[in-house]
């Protein structure tokens, strides 16, 4: 750990060191923009099943923070041969993350399934967290999340064919058997679904070799027997919530809001899930106002 300190002490921000991190049996591809004597951002995917290098946020906040960027369990290049997929698994990941770096404090910024991993853990080690940054959170968990999915659907069932929804029924169902191949199939056809209002990006083609059809199916029952997240009343750290103004949820936002009543509540205007995509200038302005970078 010495030899690691030290070799950060003389790495620039521009920099970035790549290491696996042990977690019992489980790795952890875990990836740190090394910032000597700066705050720590932690960032996470959505999906779940679904890792993301977060490379729009990058250049954006690496000046000011030291960022670190991770594989989760079971996707991409973190192998979860212990097969546990517990939100326990989960909090201890960030902990094990945390820990290897000499980090005692942070903030979590969390994406889609990544905002609902964070209040996840805000709600079980609420100290080591210096702010939230909720980018079109999941809602919810257990029956919460059942909600949530179901609006999903809706939104998916709106912005694409007929003959799209019967094919995404088929790859759903395929997915859920284990097949890897329709799952990615799946996670295509939702990123049609999620750019179709918004025609600039009708064209956007992301890497879906690295969806993880076990860690998406597990994770999802996890969180679905999960129980409800408690209230935050008054936290001890910042929170802030954004929603596009055309985001695949619908009532099940309010569950968020009521959730943090101290938190500061956004909706971007001409955006959907992909905020960053569809309305960078609004989105990075409020991420800026957040972290004061």
């Amino acid at each position: 750990m010495d030899a690691l300190l030290k070799e950060r002490k003389v790495m620039t921000h521009s920099q970035k060191i790549e290491t696996m991190i042990q977690n019992g049996s489980d790795q952890l591809y875990t990836v740190c923009y090394p910032n000597p004597d700066k705050e720590t951002i932690i960032l996470l995917h959505g999906g779940p099943g679904t890792p993301d290098d977060f490379k729009l946020f990058i250049p954006k906040l690496e000046k000011d923070y030291q960022l670190i960027v991770f594989h989760q369990r079971g996707t991409r290049k973190s192998p979860c041969p212990s097969g546990d997929y517990s939100m326990e698994a989960y909090i201890a990941d960030i902990n094990t993350i945390a820990d290897h770096f000499n980090v005692d404090k942070f903030h979590l910024l969390g994406h889609s399934w990544g905002g609902l991993y964070a209040q996840i853990y805000a709600s079980k080690i609420p100290e080591r967290l210096l702010s939230l940054f909720l980018s079109s959170p999941g809602t919810g968990t257990g029956k919460q999340w059942k909600q949530m999915e179901k609006e999903m659907m809706n939104y998916n069932k709106n912005h694409c064919t007929t003959i799209e929804w019967l094919k995404m029924g088929i790859y759903s169902l395929l997915g859920g058997l284990g097949s890897s191949k329709a799952s990615q199939a799946l996670f295509r056809q939702v990123v049609r679904n999620y750019n179709a209002d918004y025609p600039a990006f009708h064209d956007v083609k992301l890497d879906m070799s690295n969806v993880s059809v076990q860690a998406g199916n597990q994770t999802r029952k996890e969180i679905m027997a999960y129980p409800l997240l408690p209230r935050l009343e008054d936290p001890a750290f910042p929170i802030t919530v954004t929603f596009g103004d055309n985001d695949i949820f619908g009532a099940s936002m309010h569950f968020v809001i009521s959730r943090y009543p101290s938190a500061q509540v956004f909706t971007i205007k001409n955006s959907g899930h992909f905020p960053f995509l569809h309305n960078p200038e609004d989105y990075f302005a409020i991420l800026h106002q957040h972290f004061g970078a």
